[in-house]
């Protein structure tokens, strides 16, 4: 049809009256094209790169350039085009061997009238090839987003399949926070969860799940470790033919108790899993860069999406939890990378009291009911210098470990006080005189031995059973004071529990302080008036997302998947640029090979790096060149941005 693109057909063909019989033989049977003629394998190789063809017509009498070199050529650049061979002769051996190889079909030059149809058919199969990949790839993202959605809604979401033989198809992770039961043992035993049910609930279940309704339903169970819980049920019945065939429903936890509880499990496996993580520091640096790549393409979209929705919208409280999990998750690989030494230090000046004060919430939650805590912050010397999430990292791990110390309860105690020297059995900075600042943690748990005090500190070293810790707490703890030049005693006996004490050196209040030299959350975002800007990035979820927030904001933005792809641009003396934007871990090209090359090309051109983890890179980078973390919001880019245009340093 005249609206109809034409199709695009690439000729392997040496004679052109051959080529214009082929085209018109098309043209003939109906088909509106537009044709190249190559004859040689590099020329076939660069109008590939051009664009792809909607079909590769190949003679095959040609002497240096046949069909099996253009067939093998074609699938080598992975492009699903169908491929037709076109011969004045061929044997019955080499037409099978052009076939298995992957070519569509083969036309005989005296049997042209066979080549239209042919192409049709081969072009209708392509783009039935085309759609199915196209409808798996969005059946394959529909079920993810589900399984995303499914597995991180407190929400519970099951399936039942009622009948002679009743069964369990899903249930979400998250019944494991109601009932103390994991989707796998309910899928290997659906009746455990009537077993733990209140007696005079569980035949309200049963007969729910048989004869669904929407009517709200609320249900208690008696958890495996004591507690009470209580959801509201509601069902939806799904029936083929008037036949009942499954019950989907959700479960709602409606008790402030089990929230708490759910609140508590979840900051131990958090725990946990950040003192495991701990020890696999040597492979962060990978991990950290593709990670944050995720999370950051995760913020972007939820921000964009926040910034679509009215202030009412119902979805924005979701969006927003989303958004607070993807930035907790930041911030524990952050944590990972400083205790990795994969990223610097940043230490600031710091009120220790006030630092105690604004964590405190989270500590009394953390150690649970069944200890008593108390708090007592000293005024005076109360200024330290020091990275202020290494001394929440000292902190936290000394109240779990001594929480840990007392599983039958008992008191612990968080003192600030001064001190004006360092005890002679103290761990860490030589003893003596000096102006300090003294945070002691102290517990009436089970205490320690001498051996077990010496090895405290030790990684890896751990009492408790194995699963239950993985013996990097109070190492970590020492790393942390140790690099703030500080120091650390212990006096402890069995059965008189412990008493930990932090010497950091006092720092003047309102001193300078080593702050880092890049930008915060809070920074005012910059507004670009029409600066060309450049951004190199390998993740098409950051590219992308990138490439919008400045573009919103005013900046006229090119980008590059490939630092060659870059160069190429910075090459190209028709095109301008006032800023580069390039992530620092790229395949390819070493970065300080290419900041060189892109200042020989474009010695005014500003620089700005980003990247997941900077730390071995940012030591080798010129003095002066910003790099944003990853992941990063709107705000620190834009105020970074803005931040080195408005610069006269290069």
């Amino acid at each position: 049809m005249a609206d109809e693109p034409a199709v695009r057909v690439l000729l392997i063909e040496d004679s052109e009256d051959d080529a214009l019989l082929v085209a018109n033989r098309l043209r003939r049977a109906g088909l509106r094209i537009e044709y190249e003629r190559v004859e040689a394998a590099d020329a076939m190789a660069a109008a590939l790169r051009r664009r792809a063809p909607d079909i590769v017509i190949s003679d095959n009498g040609m002497p240096a350039f046949n069909a099996e070199a253009a067939l093998r050529l074609l699938r080598d650049t992975g492009l699903d085009v169908p491929f037709i061979v076109v011969s004045g002769q061929i044997g019955e051996e080499s037409a099978t061997a052009l076939m298995r190889a992957g070519a569509h079909d083969f036309v005989l030059k005296d049997k042209l009238t066979r080549l239209g149809p042919a192409v049709q058919r081969e072009l209708r199969e392509a783009r039935d090839r085309q759609e199915r990949r196209r409808a798996q790839a969005a059946l394959r993202d529909s079920e993810e987003r589900f399984r995303l959605v499914a597995e991180n809604l407190q929400d519970v979401l099951f399936r039942f399949r009622p009948g002679p033989a009743p069964v369990l198809e899903y249930i979400s992770p998250a019944i494991a926070a109601i009932t103390g039961l994991s989707p796998e043992q309910l899928y290997e035993r659906p009746d455990l969860l009537f077993d733990i049910m209140e007696p005079e609930d569980r035949d309200l279940m049963r007969r729910s799940w048989q004869s669904p309704t929407a009517s709200p339903l609320p249900l208690r169970w008696s958890r495996p470790d004591g507690a009470r819980a209580c959801a509201e049920q509601r069902l939806v019945a799904v029936y083929d033919d008037d036949v009942l065939i499954a019950v989907e429903g959700i479960l709602r936890d409606i008790t402030e108790q089990v929230e708490a509880a759910e609140q508590r499990q979840e900051l131990e496996r958090k725990l946990h899993q950040a003192e495991r993580l701990d020890s696999l520091g040597q492979l962060a640096g990978g991990v950290a860069h593709d990670f944050n790549n995720i999370l950051g393409v995760i913020s972007g979209h939820i921000k964009f999406v926040l910034d679509e929705l009215g202030p009412g919208h119902p979805c924005r409280s979701d969006l927003a939890n989303i958004d607070h999990a993807a930035q907790r998750a930041a911030a524990l690989t952050r944590q990972l990378l400083i205790f990795s030494r994969l990223q610097p230090s940043r230490p600031q000046v710091v009120n220790l009291n006030t630092v105690v004060g604004e964590i405190e919430r989270l500590l009394r939650r953390t150690i649970g009911a069944d200890i008593e805590f108390g708090v007592e912050l000293t005024s005076g010397r109360e200024w330290v210098t020091i990275d202020p999430s290494r001394l929440e990292q000292i902190i936290m791990n000394l109240v779990v470990n001594a929480r840990a110390a007392m599983p039958e309860g008992g008191h612990l105690r968080i003192r600030t006080a001064d001190a004006s020297d360092i005890p002679a059995t103290a761990i860490g900075v030589p003893p003596g005189v000096g102006d300090y600042v003294c945070l002691t943690v102290a517990d009436t748990g089970c205490g320690m031995s001498e051996e077990v005090q010496r090895r405290a500190f030790e990684p890896f070293f751990t009492t408790r059973c194995t699963g239950q810790g993985s013996g990097l707490g109070l190492a970590t703890v020492y790393g942390a004071v140790q690099e703030a030049s500080g120091a650390i005693t212990v006096d402890s006996a069995p059965g008189a529990g412990t008493r930990i004490s932090v010497y950091l050196p006092a720092a003047a209040a309102g001193a300078l302080t080593t702050a880092p030299d890049k930008p915060t959350a809070e920074a005012s975002p910059g507004e670009g008036q029409g600066e060309r800007i450049l951004v190199v990035e390998d993740d098409d979820g950051i590219r992308s997302i990138t490439r919008r927030i400045m573009t919103r904001s005013g900046y006229e933005v090119s980008d590059a998947a490939t630092r060659e792809e870059a160069l190429e641009l910075l090459r190209d003396d028709t095109r301008s640029f006032d800023l580069l934007l390039s992530d620092v871990i790229m395949p390819g090209m070493p970065v300080l090979k290419f900041i060189e090359t892109v200042l020989a090309l474009r010695p005014t051109i500003r620089i700005v790096l980003m990247s997941g983890y900077t730390a071995d890179n940012e030591r080798r980078l010129p003095a002066g060149v910003p790099i944003i973390d990853k992941p990063f919001n709107a705000e620190t880019l834009l105020h970074q941005i803005r931040t080195t245009l408005n610069s006269r340093d290069i």
